[in-house]
């Protein structure tokens, strides 16, 4: 990976205030195809709300953020869903799995939402679940799991669909460390496989150590090599 490499997720100047707070204080980063980067940072820090703002779930109050050469606030509420549902992966800490699903049917969902059918869907979630060492709790609900099991499954549900970007919001937070490195060796390999560009926010620098390159976020302000003149 070159450094001319044109950007395929880009923010500069971002700013967000929540009542008197402020989030974001001319925050910026940059994740080229394939790129694994990781925002660290304390709790409170303004990392998670970087994320949501880079993976259009929360607007931004002023900045730009572009995802290949579109701008993600010229765009409809409408196609930014569509975004997030075909071309944007999303694990969170505690996975968030339907729990009336089995975790067959929670990997296939995001097919099912995009119209692909039941038989179809659920031969590639079950692609996805062996490839994430997880097909043995298959047809288990997310309560019958262990912890480290269900975020698996939600690695593979985020995945299924062949994201551009995973957005990888403390995956291994609620973990032990041995299942969180089993998570991030499984989700890193997976995204580098598929050629999808991760975001991963974290505060473990053991997390970090799987990333190619580290973003620090600070009372809102971020430190990017990257995006330094």
């Amino acid at each position: 990976m070159t450094n001319d490499t044109a950007p395929l997720l880009a923010g500069t100047g971002l700013r967000k205030t929540y009542g008197s707070t402020p989030a974001l204080v001319d925050a910026a980063m940059c994740v080229r195809t394939g790129e694994v980067v990781a925002v660290m940072g304390p709790s409170g820090s303004g990392k998670s709300t970087l994320l949501h703002c880079m993976a259009g779930i929360v607007a931004p109050d002023s900045g730009r953020i572009t995802y290949d050469g579109r701008e993600l606030s010229a765009m409809s509420d409408v196609e930014r869903s569509a975004l997030r549902r075909s071309e944007f992966g999303f694990v969170f800490q505690f996975g968030q799995l339907v729990p009336e699903l089995t975790c067959l049917e929670n990997v296939a969902l995001p097919l099912r939402l995009d119209g692909v059918k039941r038989r179809a869907a659920e031969r590639r979630a079950t692609g996805w679940l062996d490839r994430l060492e997880v097909s043995d709790v298959a047809h288990k609900r997310p309560g019958e799991v262990s912890g480290g099991q269900g975020q698996r499954v939600a690695v593979a549900r985020a995945l299924v669909n062949r994201p551009r970007v995973l957005f990888a919001d403390e995956p291994t937070g609620a973990l032990d460390s041995l299942n969180g490195e089993r998570v991030m060796r499984l989700l890193t390999e997976a995204a580098r496989e598929t050629g999808a560009a991760v975001v991963l926010v974290t505060h473990e620098t053991r997390v970090a150590a799987y990333s190619d390159r580290e973003i620090v976020v600070r009372d809102g302000k971020t430190r990017d090599a990257e995006l330094v003149a």
